[in-house]
């Protein structure tokens, strides 16, 4: 019987269970580089592990190519999308987020692990719409976070990304204003001081900095 194989072509045909269980098996300790050849495939192709040892050599490195050039896929903030037949939509406006909301953010999107929560937290159900205006329901906590896992993985890059941009740009405009308003004091010692008071380089951005493929961290 001829096995039929499907090869992602994009991040929006992986979800983001898929890469939570592949990150799970990529960094525990002493993992078999064989074992793991095979996890890739099976976890992004939805192969079973006894199907894989039938498929020859060089189609197997045709496979881990393919899906290596998906993963340098450049991603953007996607504001809507839609799950299970509801659209949702990203915080407008993140300054009016709620206290609730900025802890369950901040708690969870540092982890793979944990980062279907983040993204329910960021994206909800859209309650009215106008043109490419909407407003979201007001959040009730994470009781629904199992769902989003289910979401395409290009737009939790999306909005990772986002977060890795926002940071940069504080970062640049702070440094602006202070070479700016004090040339004489930005040396060495402040500049320290400046990334220990958590502006460009907080435990927060720093997890997503390693979280986030290279190609992206470098692109955007």
């Amino acid at each position: 019987m001829k096995l039929e194989i499907n090869v992602p072509e994009n991040l929006n045909e992986i979800t983001l269970e898929q890469y939570q269980r592949f990150d799970k098996i990529n960094t525990e300790e002493n993992q078999d580089s064989n074992f793991l050849l095979h996890k890739t495939v099976e976890i992004f192709c939805g192969l079973e592990l006894k199907d894989i040892a039938t498929i020859r050599v060089n189609s197997i490195k045709e496979i881990l190519g393919d899906i290596d050039k998906v993963f340098s896929e450049k991603t953007d903030l996607v504001p809507t999308f839609t799950l299970d037949g509801i659209e949702y939509g990203f915080i407008p406006n993140l300054d009016d987020m709620t206290i609730g909301e900025f802890i369950d953010l901040d708690e969870n999107l540092t982890e793979w692990e944990t980062i279907h929560k983040a993204m329910s937290v960021l994206y909800r159900p859209i309650n009215y719409k106008k043109e490419d205006k909407y407003l979201i329901e007001d959040y009730t906590g994470l009781d629904k976070a199992e769902l989003f896992k289910k979401m395409p993985l290009g737009i939790v890059m999306g909005a990772m990304v986002f977060f890795y941009r926002l940071n940069n740009e504080l970062l640049e405009i702070t440094l602006s204003y202070l070479k700016r308003e004090a040339p004489n004091q930005m040396n060495t010692e402040s500049l320290a001081a400046l990334e220990r008071s958590g502006v460009g380089s907080s435990r927060f951005m720093d997890s997503l900095r390693v979280m986030l493929p290279v190609s992206m961290t470098q692109r955007n």
